[in-house]
């Protein structure tokens, strides 16, 4: 099961990863609503899995790199990120629904 902190705030849609040197595995942020991100300021790569409100997978974006990396899904209503590589690890695939566990920490 996949364990997400909500950013709930403008603030912490706005700050997201930025600042941390990593995400454990099975973790996520999850940013909503949101359908683009950019990776400036990121300390490292992420996969980024666009979902619907139902958490049923729209887009998976993997690798995107520090600095230069964006992304966009228009039909999403969020996004949750994760550690680079992950959504492969995990076996995630486009129209799966995902179950998450929320937390306060990642």
């Amino acid at each position: 099961m996949l364990k997400i902190k909500i950013a709930k705030s403008f603030f912490s849609r706005f700050i997201g990863l930025m600042g941390k040197k990593n995400l454990p595995k099975e973790t996520g942020l999850l940013i909503a609503p949101c359908q683009s991100i950019h990776m400036m300021f990121m300390r490292f790569s992420i996969d980024a899995v666009y979902i619907d409100k139902n958490f049923v997978i729209k887009k998976i974006v993997p690798n995107l790199k520090t600095w230069i990396g964006i992304s966009i899904c228009t039909s999403a209503w969020g996004v949750i990120e994760l550690a680079a590589g992950e959504a492969e690890r995990l076996n995630l695939k486009v129209g799966e629904k995902l179950t998450v566990e929320i937390v306060t920490k990642i």
